[in-house]
């Protein structure tokens, strides 16, 4: 049975919108190392749609003498969910189709290893409200925008996590790992 690890770049305030804030932060070697534990028992990756269709052509070109992550994201088994997308040519990519929570369950089992999930925020609201995320690992950014994308949006259900680790980087981001929360 695998589980579902996702991985978000955060601002103070919540906001997980497309990064380009995180320019200003030097990705630190502690970053990469963080980072590369949570990818490195990971045997397949799930994606949202939108997702998808900005790591596709963002990664497809990269070689680990651009970045070391460019293995992982290009030779490793990608899994689209979506309702829209009819193929995706991405190497190793095939469509699940749209969300159905029994059909991510049965994925969720039949996977050997981790799961890895980045971005894809209407994906991950539907597998955290399910109950489906293992871990939640945020990287989260001394910045807050006031506006944008967010994990939680207002309206959200009570949501309880576990906090199951924490790390500080040099660059004043931390990382701050969840695990599903206890019943009220």
């Amino acid at each position: 049975m695998g589980t579902i690890k996702v991985h978000e770049f955060t601002t103070i305030d919540g906001v997980i919108d497309t990064p380009t804030w995180t320019f200003g932060y030097e990705f630190t070697p502690g970053m990469s190392d963080a980072l590369g534990t949570v990818t490195g028992s990971c045997t397949a990756i799930l994606l949202g749609r939108t997702t998808y269709e900005m790591f596709a052509p963002a990664w497809s070109s990269r070689t680990v003498e651009d970045d070391p992550g460019a293995p992982f994201f290009n030779d490793t088994p990608k899994y689209v969910v979506s309702s829209t997308l009819e193929q995706a040519d991405w190497n190793n990519s095939s469509v699940l189709g749209g969300y159905d929570t029994e059909s991510i369950r049965k994925f969720k089992d039949g996977v050997d290893g981790g799961i890895y999930i980045s971005g894809s925020a209407t994906l991950v609201r539907a597998l955290i409200a399910d109950g489906l995320v293992d871990e939640l690992h945020l990287f989260v950014y001394p910045v807050a925008l006031g506006t944008g994308l967010r994990l939680f949006p207002e309206g959200t259900p009570k949501t309880t996590m576990t906090l199951v680790g924490s790390q500080a980087f040099d660059n004043g981001v931390v990382q701050l790992t969840y695990g599903p929360g206890t019943s009220d």
